[in-house]
């Protein structure tokens, strides 16, 4: 296969790769393992990215869970509202979804432990499924953001939709004008990737363990974005059953 990044949009439709493929991945059994520690030292903060209010919990519970008792040294930065994920949809409208879906993110950090009046909230209100017209204007947000030594936690910027490969090159580049340290999580990538897929990037990806309480955790803070696994006007959910499962594994990949 190319190291091409994937064409957004494109890879996330149809059915994606199991989960049961996925544990039987070499590459992925491989994968060394890295400690919250190392990621998110005493005394740096932790800036988490998130294109759309449930990406954080989607690709880096672990590493939220692991801030409980540090809310102070957290800054949750949420791209977009999320209001375009069910287009023409009577049930969940553009208006509802503005408003719905950032109160979803507070309720999952609940469930993770966390308390979310500790955390240092920002929402930048940019048009989802429209980040990369508005790329110039995250970064210059994120430039504001950002201090030396911050570790960023952000979409991977080859991640197979416009808005989280948007998120993760504003994110790239803030970090590395601000001298801090970039984390990628993929979220898409578990659908459209295949085993042993070369455009992964096998040779830095690190394994956070989950263990069983955290793990629990991560379930209910999924749930609690109630517009997302939820079918609606019978349409199927955003993120079904096998798109949870996959991304319910004892670890978090990660890209530091």
């Amino acid at each position: 296969m190319s190291d091409e990044a994937p064409e957004a949009e494109n890879l996330i439709r149809g059915k994606g790769t199991t989960l049961a493929e996925w544990q039987a991945c070499p590459a992925l059994a491989d994968v060394q393992t890295i400690t919250h520690q190392q990621l998110i030292p005493d005394g740096r903060r932790l800036v988490v990215v998130a294109p759309h209010p449930d990406d954080e919990v989607l690709g880096c519970s672990g590493i939220l869970a692991g801030m409980k008792g540090r809310e102070a040294d957290v800054v949750m930065v949420a791209v977009t509202d999320g209001e375009a994920s069910h287009p023409g949809s009577r049930e969940w409208p553009v208006s509802r979804l503005r408003e719905q879906r950032p109160l979803e993110s507070t309720r999952a950090l609940d469930r993770l432990g966390l308390d979310g009046k500790a955390l240092n909230w920002r929402r930048l209100g940019l048009p989802d499924s429209g980040v990369p017209g508005h790329e110039l204007q995250l970064v210059e947000r994120l430039l504001e953001l950002i201090r030396p030594g911050d570790r960023v936690v952000t979409t991977w910027r080859s991640d197979g939709h416009c808005d989280h490969e948007a998120t993760g090159r504003a994110a790239a580049f803030a970090a590395s004008q601000r001298h801090a340290c970039l984390i990628e999580v993929p979220v898409w990538a578990w659908h459209w990737a295949r085993p042993q897929d070369s455009r992964i990037p096998w040779a830095r990806a690190r394994k956070l363990m989950l263990d069983a309480d955290v793990l629990a955790q991560k379930r209910q803070a999924i749930n609690a974005h109630v517009s997302q696994v939820s079918r609606a006007d019978r349409a199927l959910a955003v993120l079904d059953r096998e798109t949870i499962e996959r991304l319910l594994q004892p670890f978090e990949l990660v890209f530091p």
